[in-house]
């Protein structure tokens, strides 16, 4: 560096040292495998003078797979969450630092400790704040149904890629790459289409998990073999046999059982839920209403409980988050009502039982909490029978 030299520093709370070291949290109970938090800090000095200096929050956790499990520091780890929107209230589509920070503040509450940037990525903020939070992300490209494989889609979805990368590579939050989400990859034009981005994702980033999130059926998808995990989108009790909740469980454990068998990787339920208009109750319940949804989300615990003992099931992510806006269509009620949240984040009904849900799998799946159960009353959770 002309006219000076440069230190690098780590802050550890309030004390700063003259080298690389690790950092504890600050005291925020984190929801994933304790991880380290530091502070690089970059000076400039010249004759002993300090010329400049730059801070950066740096994150400090490996990540690894295997054909069974997923692992952060070594840790299994079982994603529990949600397919989020970059959507708010009268601003739409945009930044906005009140319902993000609303947003984190839910996330802990509900016991949940990932997201994917479903079907984009989300700002540079978003990304800043889940490390800041511990919460774990998938990041999808914006690739959405897509249908054609020629060689010039082909070019733009591997810029699409390589920005994404380039721009998260740095952020701890981010663990696994999503190259899409239901696609049509039973398609058989769309192997070498995804095999090739694929090789590109990992050559750019070897420490990370690969998936795309597929809707196709078990014994059609061509492009799974070449992702790490499978990701999968199924709507039982709603897209599919809608109304009859006492086939969810059976339909779910079957549907996965084959997954699993074909490609002997690790599974996430990367979209499962039914929509409910706040309010709107029935008793028992029906489409639409609150206590639908609720029994559609309790059916479903039943049979992840089975597939988790299994062995090879590695997580659920529930769609969505919170209501999000939509174009007018005649099978939308005022928007995508699939939320546990509205779209101004007030809770419905399936909050409630999704919070006690997913507090009782952080009790017993994660290790930082097996070890301190205090963590959990820290924080002011209870736990409800589901």
């Amino acid at each position: 560096m002309r006219g000076g030299h440069a230190l690098m520093s780590v802050a550890r709370g309030e004390e700063k040292v003259e080298q690389f070291s690790t950092a504890d949290n600050n005291g925020r109970i984190q929801l994933v495998p304790s991880g380290n938090k530091c502070t690089l800090n970059l000076q400039r000095k010249s004759d002993g003078l300090l010329l400049d200096s730059y801070e950066l929050p740096v994150g400090i956790r490996t990540v690894s797979w295997n054909s069974d499990q997923f692992f952060i520091n070594n840790s299994p780890f079982y994603f529990r969450g949600f397919g989020k929107h970059e959507d708010y209230p009268i601003r739409g589509k945009g930044l906005d630092w009140p319902y993000i920070i609303k947003d984190f503040n839910l996330l802990h509450w509900v016991g949940a400790n990932s997201f994917r940037t479903s079907h984009y990525p989300y700002s540079e903020e978003i990304v800043q704040t889940a490390d800041r939070y511990g919460i774990v992300i998938i990041d999808e490209v914006p690739a959405v149904a897509l249908r054609y494989f020629h060689a010039s889609v082909l070019d733009v979805h591997k810029q699409m890629v390589a920005e994404l990368i380039q721009r998260d590579k740095n952020n701890p939050s981010v663990v696994m790459w999503s190259l899409g989400n239901e696609c049509k990859t039973a398609i058989n034009e769309s192997q070498p289409y995804f095999r090739e981005l694929a090789t590109l994702t990992r050559e750019m980033d070897p420490t990370r998990a690969v998936t795309i999130v597929t809707n196709q059926d078990f014994d059609k998808d061509v492009v799974v073999p070449d992702m790490d995990l499978v990701c999968v989108n199924r709507y039982y009790g709603w897209y599919i046999q809608a109304g009859h909740t006492e086939l969810i469980q059976s339909g779910v454990i079957d549907e996965y059982t084959k997954w699993r068998s074909r490609f002997k990787k690790p599974i996430i339920v990367a979209e499962y839920g039914a929509g409910a208009v706040a309010g709107m109750h029935a008793g028992p319940g029906v489409a639409f209403t609150e206590e639908y949804q609720i029994e559609v989300f309790k059916e479903h615990f039943k049979a992840f409980k089975h597939l988790r003992n299994q062995g090879f099931f590695a997580g659920e992510m529930i769609w969505n988050f919170a209501d999000f806006m939509t174009q007018q269509e005649v099978n939308r009620v005022f928007g995508n009502r699939k939320g546990i949240f509205t779209r101004d984040r007030q809770p419905k009904s399936s909050a409630f039982v999704v919070q006690s849900h997913y507090l009782q799998l952080a009790l017993e799946l994660d290790k930082h909490l097996k070890d301190s159960p205090s963590a959990i009353e820290q924080r002011n959770w209870c736990l409800l029978e589901p």
